[in-house]
């Protein structure tokens, strides 16, 4: 009775599954189509990891160079330089700790030695043909240096120049602080914080020929308290006196602004050419003015859900470099719910804002009003250009300008999202929302926008955005949940190398490599092909493969916009193709009368629908069968609580997406009743028993419970008829315990037998033979006789049931 102990043993993991009724299923639009853990990621080679350093850790800094083929990492105490095409092999690596001096001084200031005190890498920005310019913490103490990476790839050079500069105003002091560079023209823009207590929080600009400038010190209109993201080059206008850069940040919401204490997401924006001012914001910015983003869901009651707390940005760049598309990740500051959400913006609507009316306060409660009085000219936030003014420099600017400038920093109205809604929401899962690269990727149908969302948890979400007709009606459609790291930790660092088609991920354990697409996980049918909606895949004419827009037109089926396979592989000669039936389970279960069985069906994609039908024999008509309180569906199969001889018959386990019904499993379940399970095991026994008699008195041992006798069906009566499913665990445990037991058992034994065999041979060549040595090998042989012949009795009876490996 082999195979009927080994359905014990799957009836545990089958007891212990969740089940779930039909109602579940009207979630399913909101799951990822396939679900890919850790593992399942690396045995299908869809994933190389670099585990990081015993002495590292924070791989949050990125810097991606597609030209040398190589990708750049910050992290603790070291900078890495690892290959595009395989992150595990062929990797640098520079050691750049703090100094034990200043190690020791962080430490006689009250912060953590090992979390706090050694040099995290904070900035990575090219700095010309063959140098980057790298910046870390210091223990507290920020510093800067020149990083040698070579002109071409073949010079395979990686050294830290022995130079070290001062690094405030570019690096933060608090290595759990946000901090957000660029590197233009040979000058660094950086938002950080520029004191050792992190109370000083500035947008720098240091480097290069002119002198530093900031904005205005411990004013609480210009900053309150930032928390930087991103900062972005972007022009205005043909003309590069006018180009600005964008910073991305949240805050704490000003005086007045807010009834309690709350966070905005805000913009930022300052000309690329001012010097500041000349008597007054000597050595500060005067061209800088902030917008609020606004990312919130309108409720019924008329009160919006905010998601306020900006995670993260992405420029995807369209035909107009003056015009990309922003994409940006907010989670929420409410204590109430947890979730996440993605907004677009366009910069003609943040252009809007910024030309708009000025936050004054004013009136008896002194709140927040749009300034009504008289702007000066040229419009404070106007560069000095001849496009707009006429004026060479901010030096020039009238006193009254550069006045209005310091006290009017923010804009009055905020910047709401395309549709004034987001595109993506998640407010029902246990992880958030914390990074996100977009790909623009070419169907046979059009253009679309790839979403690749890291979380907090170690996952990346992939998501299609299909418009209907326009932007204005976006269907979000997401394709796959993929875990990339081994443990669950926050992706901080994201990089999209479309020379390589290669995701690269920075979290605090490491750094995870994955491929855009992987098309043959979809399937083996045009239909399952169609059914993916993945832009970067299309049906061949043999497989799943990656769609190229130069492809022969006859050989294309692909339908993202409707994920319609009807209309894509209706015409194909065969129509096994179609429904996928070529690659239909066809397999027979048995099962014990008055007892519980279970058949397994689960389809690849989450999002489809499982329904079962029953017929009694192929001549029958076909029954649906609902779960009621004998049968319960689940994500994973049907359970049948209690079997009678009539549910003998054909199940059929089918599946439907997208309106499309396809046929997974074909299952033929035979009930034995338990008279006829009692004579098999009458039958069992007798066997067992002659091999018992034919052992020789000495090598008799008492009785002992094996997988042959009536302990498997104990145990089987024991799990099927408990009271209570809480202490299934335990009984499960003691289940798979004992038959590991017997097969360690069983491997000693014949280990025994194979040692006395070779012990015998070598005494015969010697001609000394020892009696009570010849009596014990008799012993092993006796055994090992027995346990042959109750393999041969277990295969013969087996064949003649012809018993389904997964049968209970």
């Amino acid at each position: 009775m082999g195979s009927l102990w080994g359905s014990v043993v799957l009836l545990c993991g089958v007891l212990l599954l969740r089940t779930e009724g039909s109602g579940a299923q009207q979630t399913k639009n909101n799951v990822p189509r396939l679900k890919l853990s850790y593992k399942e990621m690396l045995e299908s080679n869809n994933l190389v990891t670099f585990e990081g350093l015993a002495n590292s850790s924070a791989y949050h800094t990125f810097l991606l160079d597609e030209e040398k083929g190589r990708l750049v990492v910050g992290a603790k105490d070291h900078i890495f330089s690892f290959n595009l095409l395989n992150v595990s092999r062929d990797y640098a690596q520079i050691p750049w700790p703090a100094s034990p001096t200043r190690r020791d001084e962080c430490k006689w200031a009250g912060k953590d030695l090992s979390r706090e005190c050694s040099n995290f890498i904070k900035v990575l920005q090219p700095f010309n043909q063959t140098h980057l310019y790298v910046c870390g913490t210091g223990a507290f103490h920020p510093v800067c240096s020149y990083l040698e990476v070579g002109k071409k790839p073949e010079d395979s050079v990686f050294r830290l120049e022995s130079h070290v500069e001062n690094g405030r105003g570019k690096s933060p002091y608090d290595p759990k602080l946000l901090t957000a560079s660029m590197l233009i023209d040979g000058e660094l823009y950086a938002g950080t914080s520029a004191d050792f207590m992190g109370r000083d929080f500035a947008i720098f600009r240091t480097l290069g020929k002119h002198h530093p400038i900031r904005t205005e010190q411990h004013d609480s209109r210009w900053l309150n308290d930032p928390r930087f993201v991103g900062v972005h080059q972007i022009p205005e206008s043909d003309n590069p006196e006018d180009d600005k850069i964008y910073l991305f940040f949240k805050e704490n919401a000003m005086d007045g602004e807010h009834a309690g204490k709350a966070t905005h997401a805000r913009i930022g924006q300052l000309c690329k050419n001012d010097l500041g001012g000349h008597r007054s914001l000597v050595n500060k910015w005067t061209t800088f003015l902030k917008a609020r983003l606004i990312c919130s869901v309108p409720g019924s009651n008329g009160i919006d859900t905010h998601f306020d707390e900006l995670q993260d940005v992405f420029l995807m760049s369209t035909k107009d470099p003056k015009s990309p598309i922003i994409y940006a990740v907010f989670t929420t500051s409410s204590n109430i719910f947890k979730g996440s959400a993605v907004c677009m913006y366009s910069m003609t609507d943040i252009r809007r804002v910024f030309l708009g009316p000025y936050a004054h306060r004013d009136g008896p409660n002194y709140q927040w009003v749009p300034f009504q009085g008289r702007v000066p000219y040229p419009r404070p936030g106007t560069c000095p250009s001849k496009t707009f003014g006429g004026f060479d420099t901010t030096k020039d600017l009238p006193d009254e300008v550069v006045t209005f400038a310091r006290s009017h920093p923010a804009m009055f109205n905020p910047v709401y999202p395309i549709n004034n809604r987001p595109i993506i929401v998640k407010t029902d899962v246990d992880y958030q929302f914390t990074q996100i690269v977009v790909d623009k990727v070419e169907a046979e149908d059009g253009q679309y926008d790839v979403m690749f969302i890291g979380t907090d948890m170690g996952t990346i979400l992939k998501v299609v955005s299909i418009p209907r007709g326009s932007w204005h009606d976006l269907e979000e459609v997401l394709l796959e949940e993929m875990t990339v790291f081994r443990e669950p930790t926050a992706i901080t660092a994201m990089e999209l190398s479309t020379k390589q088609q290669q995701l690269y991920l920075g979290s605090d354990i490491g750094v995870s490599q994955m491929p855009l697409h992987r098309c043959e996980v979809y399937g083996k049918a045009c239909a399952e092909c169609c059914l993916a909606r993945d832009p970067y895949c299309a049906w061949d004419g043999t497989e799943c493969s990656r769609y190229f827009p130069m492809a022969k037109r006859r050989t294309r089926r692909q339908d993202i916009r409707n994920g319609d396979p009807l209309t894509q592989c209706s015409d194909l000669q065969h129509h096994d193709e179609l429904s996928g039936l070529s690659t239909l389970l066809d397999k027979t279960v048995y099962g014990v009368e008055n007892s519980s069985t279970f058949l397994e069906c689960s389809p690849k994609s989450q999002r489809a629908m499982t329904y079962w039908q029953y017929q009694r024999s192929i001549v029958d008509r076909k029954q649906e069968i609902k779960s009621e309180e004998r049968f319960i569906r689940t994500d994973q199969g049907l359970l049948i609580r209690t079997l009678n001889k009539k549910d003998s018959g054909i199940y059929l386990c089918q599946a439907v997406e997208h309106g499309f019904m396809q046929t997974l499993l074909k299952v033929t379940l035979e009930v034995i009743d338990t008279e006829r399970l009692e004579d098999l095991l009458h039958r069992d026994e007798e066997p067992a028993a002659a091999a018992a008699a034919s052992r020789p008195a000495q090598d008799r041992s008492p009785p002992q419970e094996t997988p042959n006798n009536k302990l498997w069906y104990r145990d089987f009566l024991s799990l099927v008829n408990h009271p209570t499913l809480n202490s299934v665990d335990e009984f499960c445990e003691q289940v798979w315990k004992r038959e590991r037991k017997h097969r360690r058992q069983k491997a000693h034994l014949v280990q025994q037998v194979q040692i006395h065999h070779q012990q015998q041979q070598q005494q015969q060549q010697k001609a000394v033979v020892n009696p009570h040595t010849h009596m014990h090998a008799q012993g092993l042989a006796a055994k090992w006789k027995h346990l042959q012949e109750r393999q041969k009795g277990r295969n013969r009876r087996t064949h003649e049931l012809e018993r389904a490996p997964r049968s209970v």
